[in-house]
């Protein structure tokens, strides 16, 4: 039994906010070189998709007729 309601926007933008650091933990640990401007196309690029994701899974929802609320 779900507890809650299962959020894909928010997965996506989890996702990639944790390939950001992972980025950066591999640069601070020396495995390889990453810019510092790194994190800006990926962070804002996940947030897009993220938003995308979220208002697709809103108009699935919405022209399903939506999962009950409890």
């Amino acid at each position: 039994m779900l507890r809650h309601e299962f959020q894909p926007g928010k997965l996506v933008a989890g996702l990639f906010l944790t390939a950001a650091g992972a980025v950066y933990a591999g640069d601070s640990a020396g495995l390889w070189n990453t810019p510092w401007f790194a994190a800006i196309p990926l962070v804002t690029g996940g947030l897009c998709l993220a938003g995308v994701t979220a208002a697709v899974t809103r108009g699935i929802r919405r022209r399903r007729g939506g999962a009950e609320s409890g």
